[in-house]
Formats: structure tokens, sequence, C-alpha cells
């Protein structure tokens, strides 16, 4: 699934268009390195969001390609 996708779908970030943004801008990061929104997400991986002050660490525990406003948080864990 791509990581754009992901984050909508997680409910990490609201709007698909929003996590594309985002991407673009630099302020993703996935084990480490810089990744764009066509990132294909594995189970396992370390994601790291920076919007302005916020910084959010989550490691992917599912990947699904849609989920119930239930069943997103388990999804991923917060670091």
């Amino acid at each position: 699934m791509r990581l754009d996708k992901y984050l909508k779908v997680s409910r990490l970030i609201k709007r698909r268009t929003v996590a594309n943004e985002v991407c673009d801008a630099k302020h993703v990061t996935v084990n480490g390195k810089i990744a764009r929104a066509s990132y294909d997400v594995k189970v396992g991986d370390v994601i790291e969001i920076q919007m302005g002050a916020n910084v959010t660490k989550a490691q992917v525990l599912n990947v699904t390609e849609h989920a119930t406003k239930n069943d997103a948080p388990l999804m991923y864990k917060i670091l």
C-alpha cells in the first residue's frame, strides 16, 4: 500500500491530499530515510511524521485497504 494511502486509512493523517503534501515536503521518514508518497509500506516499518513542532513516530503492525474508525488504531503502535 502506498504511504499516503496508509497514513489516511490508519487515520494518522485525516486526508490523503494532506498526507501527499506532507510527504512531498519531506516531513515523513520511514526507517530513518525520507520517504515519498509512493513508498510501499510493509509491516514492521517505523514511520515518523513531523508536522510543525509535533513529531509522531509509529510502527506499522497491519496493512489493510480499508479500516473502520475502531480498527484504524490497530494498524500501528505509537513509539
